[in-house]
């Protein structure tokens, strides 16, 4: 146990060591994101989540890792030696790349919503509101993103921080980058971010645990993400989106704000279609708004529920058990398409705001 700490130790002290160093010998304080604020140590909690660590010999000696690591290091100024002695704890993890292959967005809507629409996440947001009344105002003040919105993406994402994932987020990155050459080079760049993360928020790399993608806290931000949105919700100099839910609260609507948000606009409505409607060529992939309501109601594709204005629109369709529905969806439907690509993802993460609503 005394070894790992001086271990960690020491590669904590290379780390920051080796930060920004530039090329007359000085060390200069590395330059935070533009508009981010300003942070503090965090150490993520553990303490919940039993650890899905897969045994076997870092990974530090394979040609891949030792490119990436001369490449991070030529560009982002670490010491290689110190990312070697790192990578030398990193392990693969077959059940990542098992995890990979079934993802939930592969399900039809009606087996999809069932996991997340349940009384058990609905009454989770309920309370997690009353308890985070102040953060979540201040947030929806600041940034004009829904409370109900925030919530739900947090509910959807972690069970509002029950459930932040059990990997390593140091052993997952690596698994994908090194170990998944559909999607190698995104996560690659992660790693890369991730590491960069650690550098500049003073953490163990071996300390944050997050999802098998190497999703991380309440929010699931990637390291990307994190380093270019994450907030400090309280004031207090630190984005903990481990253990803070202000800070949580705080970087989804701040996500949201630089992600097309539309304060106090329509999220989405159901559809119905006129007889013998021809609209399958209309149903958008993307979700991005791509004609006006007005067309749609013109076609014979009509809201189910009043809509002020003609916003623009896109058609969405969602298998059920007993046939297609349908829906329209508008700018704010597709900014949640930004926090996750999946219209399923979006539409549960809608249907789960509405259920918080007193």
């Amino acid at each position: 146990m005394l070894s790992r700490l001086l271990f960690l130790s020491a590669v904590l002290l290379i780390l920051h060591g080796c930060a920004g160093r530039g090329t007359d010998g000085t060390t200069a304080k590395p330059k935070p994101e533009a508009g981010s604020p300003a942070t503090g140590s965090v150490t993520p909690d553990k303490s919940s989540t039993s650890l899905n660590i897969a045994s076997g010999p870092g990974i530090a000696e394979r040609p891949d890792v030792q490119a990436f690591i001369g490449e991070i290091s030529r560009k982002h100024g670490f010491d290689p030696k110190a990312l070697s002695k790192v990578f030398a704890g990193v392990n693969f993890n077959q059940a990542i790349l098992a995890a990979m292959a079934k993802p939930y967005e592969a399900k039809p809507w009606y087996s999809y919503k069932k996991l997340f629409l349940t009384d058990a996440r609905v009454q989770g947001g309920i309370e997690f509101k009353q308890k985070n009344a102040q953060a979540l105002a201040d947030a929806e003040s600041k940034y004009g993103v829904s409370q109900n919105i925030i919530t739900a993406i947090i509910g959807v994402e972690s069970s509002y921080g029950k459930r932040p994932g059990n990997y390593r987020v140091i052993d997952a990155l690596s698994t994908l980058g090194f170990g998944y050459p559909k999607r190698g080079e995104y996560f690659r760049s992660e790693l890369a971010h991730f590491l960069l993360l650690c550098r500049d928020e003073g953490m163990d790399p071996f300390q944050p645990i997050g999802s098998y993608a190497g999703a991380m806290g309440m929010p699931q931000f990637m390291p990307s993400s994190f380093r270019r949105l994450a907030a400090d919700g309280d004031g207090d100099g630190k984005r903990d989106i481990w253990n803070n839910p202000a800070d949580a609260i705080a970087s989804v609507a701040r996500y949201f704000s630089q992600n097309g948000w539309q304060t106090g606009a329509p999220i989405a409505v159901s559809a119905k279609v006129g007889e013998g409607v021809a609209y399958q060529g209309l149903v958008s992939k993307s979700l991005k708004p791509d004609r006006p309501l007005s067309q749609f109601v013109d076609i014979g594709i009509t809201p189910e529920e009043a809509v002020t204005g003609s916003p623009w629109a896109a058609l969405v369709k969602l298998e059920e058990e007993s046939g297609p529905a349908l829906w329209l969806g508008f700018q704010n439907l597709y900014a949640i398409t930004r926090y996750n690509h999946s219209p399923l993802y979006a539409v549960a993460a809608y249907e789960l705001s509405k259920r918080l609503v007193p």
